[in-house]
């Protein structure tokens, strides 16, 4: 079982993400699960959303807290929460922004992570190009699947379109594609 936990504030679509996961997933005949943890259901108030994904029937309903990944929406959760509490050492992080590990100051926490592992996408960035809002959740669901392999691109596709029919469908798909390609070229850099 593939766990995830999603950092985020209300208002950027940390829940509507963590569903959009777990449809890819039964898309592609798999289990899954997603559910929030709200701590002040108000816009700009620290959310968090989990997803599970396996192969297998999935027994566990309570929340993520040894993730094989973590997708973190806002950073400035840093200074508010420990967004890493549990994350596995072979774990993965997917972090939205425009800056760099190092002036993010987790250059400590990048490294003892396998190399690959961690990549910055500015969703936020490609959201307000493609959809016109700061919702980063379908950019980063590119980016995961791009980071992860756990989800074939084509799946989060389809999900973000049953989310999202339409032209606001299409945008988000835009902006995940944006996403997929950024962090396939990250890692075709790092290889090169």
């Amino acid at each position: 079982m593939f766990q995830i936990r999603i950092h985020g504030r209300g208002g950027q679509g940390v829940v509507t993400g963590a569903e959009m996961l777990s449809v890819a997933a039964f898309i592609e005949g798999r289990h899954a699960q997603a559910f929030p943890s709200f701590g002040s259901e108000r816009t700009g108030a620290p959310v968090v959303a989990f997803c599970r994904i396996a192969d297998k029937e999935i027994r566990l309903r309570e929340p993520v807290q040894d993730p094989d990944c973590v997708i973190l929406q806002d950073p400035t959760l840093l200074k508010v929460i420990d967004v890493f509490s549990g994350l596995k050492e072979n774990g993965y992080l997917l972090v939205n922004t425009n800056k760099s590990f190092d002036e993010l100051h987790l250059r400590g926490v990048v490294e003892k992570l396998p190399e690959g592992h961690a990549v910055i996408v500015p969703a936020t960035d490609l959201a307000l190009k493609h959809v016109k809002r700061p919702a980063p959740n379908a950019a980063l669901l590119g980016a995961f699947a791009a980071l992860t392999g756990l989800v074939n691109f084509e799946s989060v596709t389809r999900a973000i379109a049953e989310a999202f029919p339409g032209r606001v469908g299409e945008a988000n798909i835009a902006a995940a594609q944006e996403a997929y390609d950024l962090v396939r070229a990250q890692e075709s850099a790092a290889t090169a």
